[in-house]
């Protein structure tokens, strides 16, 4: 009789005793994510501007057994990053999740437009990062830095050349930090979406060109939805993911495959 193989073991998807921070929490994309990870046993932190939203968010995830608090907070602001990140004991898991766009021509794009664009998509991001960081580092601890980009990160489209310019800033900051941190145990990916179909995306969504136009460059011929983000972000945060750093995850529905 053949002896039975010792099959490897698999740590799984799961998240307990993991702190998880997720910016840009407040609706939309990052509650979501946020959602996933309580699902996933992880004790999530939600971050933005509006306490409201907050509210809202952390009570629904506590009903559904998950747990939950939150932060007011502009990531923006490097010296609040700094004082808030500071005052917690580590985050494991980070979704730098906090962004905009400004779709303008570039003959329209105004300097108050670049600052504020490059405002929360970049210098955030390396914020809220270096923060999560020093704290890991500080305590020995390995961790997960999901940021999330976008399928505009890799290519460009008419009327997103700022926001373009910031996604591929994401993009060169994640790999940088990759070899940076990975001697820390501290794993840096990106997470990179198509369109979305939130009630933030909705009024663009309501011009039929432009629909047809993002649409015909799905390969699945439709939007994204928004629970579709939810398993890749739980892959990245977890063991599941453990070799992997420096990449970039798309979930664009095969835009960038053409």
């Amino acid at each position: 009789m053949t002896a039975m193989p010792a099959l490897p073991t698999f740590g799984g998807f799961r998240l307990e005793g993991k702190r998880a921070l997720v910016t840009g929490a407040g609706r939309g994309l990052g509650l979501a994510a946020a959602a996933a990870l309580a699902h996933a046993g992880a004790e999530v932190t939600l971050a933005a501007r509006s306490q409201v939203e907050l509210e809202a968010g952390c009570a629904t995830i506590r009903a559904g057994g998950g747990k939950a608090e939150f932060i007011v907070l502009d990531v923006t602001d490097s010296s609040a990053v700094g004082r808030e990140i500071r005052s917690r004991p580590p985050f494991h898991v980070l979704v730098n999740n906090a962004g905009m766009n400004r779709p303008k021509l570039l003959v329209d794009t105004q300097d108050e437009d670049i600052d504020a664009v490059f405002a929360l998509n970049v210098k955030a991001t390396f914020y809220v990062t270096r923060e999560v960081a020093r704290s890991l580092q500080a305590a020995g601890q390995a961790g997960s830095v999901i940021n999330v980009s976008s399928q505009m990160g890799h290519v460009g489209s008419p009327r997103r050349t700022l926001y373009c310019a910031t996604k591929h800033a994401v993009e060169g900051m994640s790999k940088a930090l990759a070899w940076e941190l990975g001697p820390a145990g501290i794993r840096v990916n990106t997470l990179c979406p198509t369109f979305i179909e939130t009630a933030l995306t909705a009024p663009m969504f309501e011009d039929l060109a432009f629909r047809r136009f993002v649409v015909d460059r799905i390969a699945l011929g439709r939007l994204g939805r928004i629970d579709e983000v939810m398993g890749p972000i739980v892959f990245l945060a977890s063991d599941a993911s453990s070799l992997m750093t420096g990449s970039a995850l798309m979930l664009d529905g095969g835009w960038t495959a053409a």
